[in-house]
């Protein structure tokens, strides 16, 4: 009976136990509740994001858009027909000065982000980017306390591709490039786009690096099926292909002031830096031309969006990375869970907060 007792009173123990743990649960989450009302005031329609009671100052650096008229640029061209999407939720208007009010975002930088015009001849790209730049450089504008643009060269001609650049920076105002993984299979660390990367470095421009669902990365069939896996798989995966050819080809070297930021938290190289890291002491074939370990260029010339959508994704980019070098970011017009609640709520200082949502590109962009 004794023993019935005792094990009636430590059950009725564990169990109030059990329900104070759950007051605690509820009080933190209704702390947390009241942490993020305090920090997402809304202002005639318009979030205001706030960190320790300071207004934090959020500039997206991960945003699509198009300009359907670009299809009257190559009417009677081989590339008629395949300019990839062109839908209204893509085309730049009003309904993106709303969809940037909702989220918090006091600045946006565009970019076009489907590199179709990797396979022009030289006159036709050369028309084609000026007509992206000055449609971008209208709506920006237009809209100059909001919007900020890159512009989308011509690779295929590393030449032009530099003289556009230079264009579009010095004329048009513009912070620096947008690319694509490769250039149609080709690494862009190939000695041949040198006049490029010299000419980012010379300008102090930033290149944001977005990759086309892997294509010129894995074999061509390889990402069918299901769960979309070229955009879930096959872009961080082409992300982190081109991040490893641009440091174990020595061309962050050859380029020390550049400053790439790479698109999705970097793919998968900043969870695995270790094993890159290790690579040239290990592996016989490595053949590397990077005079630092992989994980140092994260440090300085590297920078990643916040495109982690998990909060133990973000902590563990931080503790890879820094804080220094992690941007907001929110690949819109696409419905990805926005990051700014994710840094909101993490464990970082209020420091590391501001910087990772607006203050790193701040600096960097001038803004």
């Amino acid at each position: 009976m004794r023993d019935r007792r005792n094990f009636l009173k430590t059950l009725a123990g564990t169990a109030a136990g059990a329900v104070l743990a759950g007051l605690d649960v509820l009080d933190a989450t209704a702390a947390h509740a009241a942490r993020a009302a305090q920090a997402a005031q809304v202002a005639g329609g318009r979030r205001e994001v706030s960190v320790g009671g300071k207004r934090a100052k959020v500039i997206d650096i991960h945003a699509h858009c198009v300009f359907p008229g670009v299809a009257d640029v190559v009417k009677g061209t081989p590339l008629e027909g395949k300019i990839g999407a062109t839908g209204p939720q893509v085309q730049i208007g009003p309904q993106r000065l709303k969809a940037i009010d909702e989220r918090g975002i006091d600045l946006q930088v565009l970019s076009i982000n489907v590199f179709w015009w990797y396979a022009a001849e030289r006159d036709l790209a050369e028309k084609i980017v000026r007509y992206h730049d000055e449609q971008l450089s209208a709506w920006c504008k237009a809209h100059s306390d909001r919007f900020l643009a890159l512009t989308s060269v011509a690779l295929q001609f590393p030449d032009l591709a530099a003289q556009q650049l230079e264009y579009a920076v010095k004329e048009l105002g513009f912070k620096g490039a947008s690319t694509q993984g490769t250039m149609m299979g080709e690494p862009l660390s190939s000695p041949r786009f040198d006049p490029f990367w010299a000419k980012a470095e010379e300008l102090g421009a930033i290149v944001f690096m977005h990759p086309e669902n892997g294509s010129s990365v894995v074999k061509e069939g390889v990402l069918k099926g299901s769960g979309d896996l070229g955009n879930i798989i096959g872009n961080p995966l082409e992300t982190t292909v081109f991040l490893s050819h641009m440091i174990f080809d020595g061309t962050l070297d050859r380029f020390p002031q550049l400053k790439i930021c790479a698109s999705h938290a970097g793919g998968y190289l900043p969870s695995y830096i270790g094993r890159s890291d290790v690579a040239c002491e290990v592996r016989p074939a490595a053949n590397c031309a990077n005079k630092k370990h992989p994980s140092e260029y994260f440090k300085t010339q590297i920078l990643v969006d916040s495109i982690i959508l998990s909060d133990e994704g973000l902590r563990h980019l931080v503790a890879e990375v820094g804080a220094s070098q992690v941007v907001y970011g929110t690949d819109i017009p696409f419905v990805w869970p926005d990051s700014v609640d994710l840094i909101l709520r993490g464990n970082f200082s209020n420091e590391d907060k501001l910087a990772m949502l607006g203050g790193n590109l701040s600096k960097l962009l001038r803004a």
